[in-house]
């Protein structure tokens, strides 16, 4: 079946108070309108977003799809109304990029539910319905939608509440997008009169029902906090679920994208930006932040690292407290234990670099690399000045300052020759004390 997902990204969220467009806020790591627009991609054969004038950021975002303006904020059908030219055939789904959750089978569901109806909506089922639009049932149709400013005592005891959503036919929805009226306190033209239009052409109109967890909107930075919680909690359940260890589950923080196998253990108040990748057996000790890295079956990362993007730690290797790497190779069985920064480097396999180490990867103008070869010892304190490669089973020296290539198999000392003076430190020490 032919369907067409039209995403209304066109408002203003002035709740969240930011210059940054609401849709394009974060939810573990991408944003809302991208959420959405997964899910969507997996069931409508077309997506189509509305976004208001001025809003590059948000069209740029909906890339590769098409984009239409609506260039008078006249309310959510008007919205809708300004895609008519890309309805096509069969049916079309109107949603909010603020219900960014909505999981490709709830939208299955929605869709399949047009099978004997005219129009349906999505709906949910709330102990504190609080201001949310009420969803009126009569013999299992949808009679109307009530807003809580409008309902009645008995009307606003209803649990089950609007979540916006709303499908139906090409034909009808244009149909009936036209027929929507303004004649309201904000002279709008608003979505859920279609419920109404519907009805009087004599078309059932069918509820389908999902979570809240699913279908809550984010309008706000509160929202937004709620609905992050509401996914980290799901996708910690679902790495337990699928066999890694969270110490404290609550304390670890998971991307979308996440890629983490089973038997990988992570400590408390760990944090996975994007592009992560944890292959089996591996541990993340405490208070480590991962990004676009790919960490290899039993290395152990932490406590107190940092993994940056481009970042390969191999099998079995070792990156310890307040190390960073940043496009960095670590061969198999490597260690980088303490105190270093190892950026735009390759480290062989059962290297050890000793603490306080650093790669010298920037002049201030480009970045330069540094090779280090397999069963190198870096000794502690050696800054390395890139570009520069150090030989396979090659030594440096600690406290050294490389700043040319180290053949293999060589010792290299760059540092200043130490120099002692018999009896001065007991001549210092006397003078000191009489001070």
């Amino acid at each position: 079946m032919t369907a067409t997902a039209i995403i209304l990204a066109a408002g203003l969220g002035t709740r969240m108070k930011s210059a940054l467009p609401k849709t394009l806020h974060k939810i573990a790591g991408r944003p809302m309108l991208h959420h959405l627009l997964d899910s969507c991609s997996q069931v409508f054969n077309r997506i189509v977003v509305v976004v208001g004038p001025e809003m590059d950021q948000v069209a740029k975002a909906c890339a590769p799809y098409p984009v239409v303006v609506q260039h008078d904020r006249l309310g959510t059908a008007h919205a809708a109304l300004q895609a008519e030219a890309e309805f096509g055939e069969g049916d079309v789904a109107v949603l909010y990029a603020d219900n960014p959750l909505i999981s490709p089978d709830t939208l299955r569901r929605l869709l399949a539910s047009r099978g004997d109806a005219g129009l349906a909506l999505l709906a949910m089922r709330l102990q504190d319905p609080a201001r949310y639009g009420r969803v009126l049932v009569e013999d299992g149709s949808v009679t109307r939608i009530v807003e809580y400013a409008d309902a009645t005592p008995a009307e606003r005891a209803i649990t089950l509440c609007n979540a916006g959503v709303m499908s139906a036919p090409a034909a009808d929805m244009r149909t009936w997008l036209h027929a929507v009226g303004n004649a309201n306190s904000k002279g709008e033209y608003y979505l859920t009169d279609l419920v109404e239009i519907a009805r009087a052409t004599g078309k059932r109109v069918a509820a389908v029902e999902a979570p809240f967890e699913e279908l809550r909107g984010v309008n706000s930075r509160a929202e937004l906090a709620d609905a992050e919680a509401a996914v980290q909690q799901s996708l910690r359940r679902t790495a337990m679920d699928a066999g890694v260890t969270l110490i404290a589950p609550e304390t670890v923080f998971f991307s979308y994208d996440t890629q983490i196998a089973a038997d990988v253990t992570v400590e408390p108040n760990v944090v996975f930006a994007p592009g992560v990748t944890i292959s089996t057996g591996a541990t993340i000790r405490a208070f480590s932040h991962l990004e676009g890295c790919t960490v290899g079956p039993d290395a152990i990362i932490g406590p107190y690292a940092r993994l940056r993007p481009g970042t390969i730690v191999g099998r079995a290797a070792h990156v310890g407290n307040f190390v960073e790497l940043k496009a960095t190779t670590l061969g198999d069985g490597a260690k980088a234990n303490h105190l270093s920064y190892l950026g735009d480097s390759s480290i062989g396999a059962r290297t050890n670099v000793g603490a306080g180490t650093i790669t010298c990867n920037y002049d201030g103008f480009a970045k330069h690399r540094t090779a280090i070869g397999i069963d190198v010892f870096i000794g502690s304190n050696s800054i390395l000045v890139a570009p520069v490669t150090v030989g396979d089973n090659a030594l440096i020296a600690a406290g050294s300052v490389i700043t040319h290539d180290v053949a293999p198999d060589a010792m290299a000392f760059g540092r200043a020759s130490q120099v002692d003076k018999p009896g001065r430190g007991a001549v210092f020490k006397a003078k000191r004390s009489k001070i």
